[in-house]
């Protein structure tokens, strides 16, 4: 009778819950582009069918230079399988909104772990990564439901010292930014620019003064303090045991009743690292991330963020939280992606590659057919998404030590995950419960268990999160995406050509092996998930293979064009029309989706320019590398990206020139097919004059002389080069 009552209580507290959430979230289908956009679809699939019509026939049975026309027809048809999977991004587009006002009281919100991960303290700068974590700490949530957990796999000893710096600083920058509502609450943000608004706001408090400038004076010395550290602090060691430390914990604290006062559970970690046992690099530092926080507080959703990569915007928990605690929607929801925005992009932006306005329709197109990619950073995950199905909860929980390993405090806390329990140890953390955690931390911990290959974060793919949010998506969960006004969170951008190009290589090389995989969208996820949102993936996946049509289109009708070998139809034959369409079709849905987007047309110029270097270098190299792996050259390398600042490749890119220093290895290709490009469009111009062929060569005239437009950037790199 009891179990029984209970039950009624708990039917009638979701039915009540149910209908106060009813509003959480709104979700719009965007008219008129998903209307447009299929509009579009039936139109440039008749122009490419004719194109390649034109293409085949004449190769089978025209009277036309075999190798070169089969070559161009390879390249188009790589042109054209991409085009297709490209359409699923744009069959059902849609914006979300939230209502955080009809969020349930802060004592029943569940509670919320953060994890960041750093690496190396030399190329990830130790102060710019405690401007996240006190942004992260800062976050507007109830202090004792919110945990922040730093991962050092550098292991270095000025990170754990400046993890406790910061702490002492955020005894007094917490409560500054609550009592006087401050946004920006990353230090070194509202320090700058970011922070007049509040000041003007508060023009006329001198309260509020001389509070700003004892904080400011506060950060000054933190600062000071960390950055002398990091001049004399050597790197860490690469065979050391695990460090697991509590930094600060708020159950210790409980004497403090002011809600302005408190600060969140702040957690030092640094893994065992042996050079005998597989690193694992950031999937493994995420792992030991969720074993760690499971036994020490074990909230039921976590927070992942790049070390350079601040929380802008305070209330991004509780408009997370309007999509997980939504009733309808959290059944199936895996995690809420928010979009990767840079702080430090100039207007003309060259390099920025993840806040593009092509990238806003992808992740917007993916949210409306089941879910968006999950890019690494600025996520809300449900724990439980990564230990099972949405219809199984329960599937590794029959013999858990086997998938879990050998800990019965991580086994409970898993266990509680699933029954609900928002917290799952009220107690103090004791000398116990650290010790465990180093535990779970060591090399040998993962060893004969389901980690990386069963639960947590995949081992299959240096794109760690990306695969996981895939694997996640085959097992039936769903995955949201939310595009604010203000943006929630803010990272560093790559400034010169060099490391964009290094981290594009290091994406194409991951992706491109998985989709030549056994996990491959277009067999394995084929099966697994919707139609579209297989296409979406098999985007991600095999759209580097740009690489190779592009380096064809680049060298074989420049080539002819030369040689006075016509690859196209004549201007005034009909088939010129399939060719003309085909280019100006595509201008014009990259244009529409770029100014509908709230982008202008230099960046879509920008965005074309970078596309063509990047095919032919960073995609390029991406699929050779897979390639040299597949035939034992070469071997899983994590490539870290150098965060620190440049002040001459700064002033460079903020006048909007590309910087090429450096990145030797990516030139090699690059100024070939220029100098190619070049030489070809000379000497087959002069041959254009000279035989009067206008008809036959003015489509590769035309071509060569677009590429010529878009490699400016290029030439005006090589030209001081080739003066010295």
């Amino acid at each position: 009778m009891a179990a029984a009552a209970l039950h009624a209580s708990f039917r009638q507290a979701l039915t009540s819950r149910n209908s106060i959430m009813a509003c959480l979230n709104t979700r719009t289908v965007q008219q008129p582009r998903a209307a447009l956009s299929r509009l579009h679809m039936a139109f440039h699939f008749l122009a490419v069918s004719s194109l390649l019509y034109y293409r085949i026939s004449n190769l089978l049975h025209g009277n036309v230079p075999f190798l070169s026309w089969a070559l161009i027809t390879l390249s188009e048809m790589i042109f054209a399988f991409i085009w297709t999977l490209t359409q699923a991004f744009r069959w059902l587009p849609v914006v979300r909104t939230v209502a955080q006002e009809n969020l349930p009281s802060e004592e029943k919100l569940p509670g919320v772990d953060v994890f960041i991960c750093t690496a190396d303290p030399k190329k990830e700068p130790v102060v710019e990564v405690m401007n996240t974590v006190l942004s992260a700490m800062a976050l507007d949530y109830p202090a004792e439901k919110l945990a922040v957990y730093l991962s050092d796999d550098g292991g270095a000893a000025v990170t754990l010292y400046a993890m406790k710096e910061a702490c002492l600083f955020a005894r007094s920058w917490l409560p500054f930014c609550r009592k006087y509502g401050v946004k920006s609450r990353c230090p070194e943000a509202y320090f700058s620019s970011a922070g007049d608004d509040v000041r003007e706001l508060h023009s006329g408090d001198d309260e509020f003064k001389a509070a700003d400038e004892r904080v400011q004076s506060n950060y000054e010395s933190f600062k000071r303090n960390v950055e002398k550290a990091a001049e004399i602090d050597e790197s860490g060691e690469d065979d050391r045991p695990p460090h697991v430390e509590v930094i600060y914990d708020i159950k210790q604290n409980e004497a403090i009743l002011d809600d302005q006062c408190k600060m969140p559970l702040l957690v030092y970690l640094s893994r065992e690292k042996r050079p005998s046992y597989p690193h694992r690099f950031k999937a493994g530092a995420l792992n030991a991330l969720l074993r760690v926080s499971g036994i020490m507080s074990n909230a039921p959703y976590v927070l992942v963020l790049d070390c350079d990569m601040y929380c802008n915007d305070p209330t991004s928990a509780k408009q997370a939280m309007c999509f997980h605690l939504d009733p309808k929607l959290a059944p199936s929801l895996s995690y809420a992606q928010f979009p990767q925005i840079f702080f430090n992009v100039s207007k003309n932006d060259i390099y920025d590659g993840q806040a593009r306005a092509a990238y806003k329709t992808k992740y917007q197109g993916m949210d409306g057919i089941g879910g968006t990619v999950c890019s690494g950073t600025g996520y809300y995950l449900r724990k439980k998404a990564l230990y099972c199905s949405p219809i199984h909860e329960d599937e590794h929980l029959e013999e858990p030590e086997k998938t879990f390993g050998f800990s019965a405090k991580l086994i409970d806390s898993i266990q509680a995950l699933n029954s609900k329990k928002v917290n799952y140890d009220g107690e103090i953390l004791s000398d116990s419960t650290v010790h465990e955690a180093k535990k779970l931390a060591s090399c040998t911990y993962e060893l004969n268990t389901g980690w990386g290959k069963e639960i947590g974060y995949s081992y299959e793919c240096l794109l760690e999160t990306t695969f996981t949010g895939y694997l996640m998506h085959c097992k039936g969960w769903k995955s949201v995406y939310l595009y604010p006004n203000r943006p929630c969170f803010l990272g560093c951008a790559t400034i010169d050509m060099k490391d964009a190009l290094i981290q594009l290589m290091k994406w194409a090389s991951g992706l491109v092996q998985v989709g030549l995989s056994k996990f491959s969208p277009l067999t394995y996820g084929m099966s697994r998930m919707s139609i579209l949102q297989s296409m979406c993936y098999g985007y991600f996946a095999f759209s580097h293979f740009y690489s190779i049509a592009c380096l064809l289109y680049g060298t074989v009708p420049q080539l002819c064009f030369l040689a006075g070998v016509s690859l196209y139809p004549k201007v005034t034959d009909p088939w010129f029309a399939a060719f003309a369409t085909v280019f100006l079709s595509s201008l014009a849905q990259h244009m529409y989706e770029v100014l509908s987007s709230g982008s202008s047309i230099r960046t879509m110029w920008n965005e074309e320019r970078i596309w063509m270097i990047k095919s032919v270098t960073a995609c390029l190299f991406g699929c050779l590398d897979v390639l040299m792996k597949y035939i034992g050259l070469a071997r899983a390398n994590f490539r870290l990206t150098n965060k620190s600042i440049d002040k001459e490749k700064l002033e460079k890119y903020e006048k909007g020139e590309f910087d090429f220093q450096g990145a030797k290895m990516f030139m090699v290709p690059l100024t070939m097919l220029v100098l190619l490009n070049l030489g070809c469009f000379a000497g087959g111009m002069k041959g254009l004059i000279k035989e009067g062929n206008v008809g036959e060569m003015l489509g590769q005239g035309l071509l060569s002389s677009y590429i010529l437009v878009l490699s400016l950037p290029i030439l005006q790199g090589l030209v001081p080069k080739i003066g010295k």
